[in-house]
């Protein structure tokens, strides 16, 4: 029976990614060789694929022309939009090479608008996530914290269910506690 390598933990990814990003200024050939072996352990590791990407960009490697490290840098990128399910922060990040490198702006606008959206996702994610704790926090600061925070909300987020729900939530509960009449 043959036994197979285990797939690094997601602590010692972090820990190899901080080492490298210590191994020297941006750039340097140390630091580059710790990103690309740790992107050849863990090739969907996207936090890497993402700094090795940015570390690419201002390297200067004897022997290789930019065009070269250019391909290496957008496929790095396509692997980590691939690689994180199209997270925001990879998508937009492919989005910027492709319009400031590759001047491909027709290209890159459709990832700066899908990024833009999935950062308006989580952002609703989060206000209503901390909406919600403040109201269950109960104090006069949360509450009022709870209500400033409802009224921008509400402005950027005008049809989101969830967050009308907890918007009333907070002003109910300020009613009961006197903060709002």
């Amino acid at each position: 029976m043959t036994k197979t390598a285990s797939h690094p933990g997601v602590e010692e990814l972090a820990e190899r990614l901080r080492e490298a990003r210590r191994a020297g200024a941006p750039g340097t050939a140390e630091r580059l060789r710790l990103h690309r072996e740790l992107a050849a352990d863990c090739p969907t590791y996207t936090p890497n694929l993402l700094e090795l990407a940015r570390q690419l960009q201002v390297a200067d490697e004897p022997g290789r022309d930019g065009q070269e490290t250019f391909a290496e840098v957008q496929r790095l990128l396509e692997q980590a939009v691939v690689g994180s399910e199209r997270s925001g922060p990879a998508v937009v990040e492919l989005g910027y090479f492709l319009d400031t490198i590759r001047h491909a702006s027709e290209k890159a606008t459709p990832l700066y608008e899908e990024g833009a959206a999935r950062a308006l996702e989580t952002l609703e994610d989060a206000w209503a996530g901390l909406l919600r704790a403040w109201v269950h926090e109960r104090t006069k600061e949360s509450l009022e914290k709870a209500l400033g925070l409802g009224e921008l909300a509400e402005k950027l987020f005008p049809d989101s269910g969830r967050i009308q729900a907890v918007v009333q939530d907070a002003r109910n509960t300020a009613t009961r506690d006197g903060l709002l009449k």
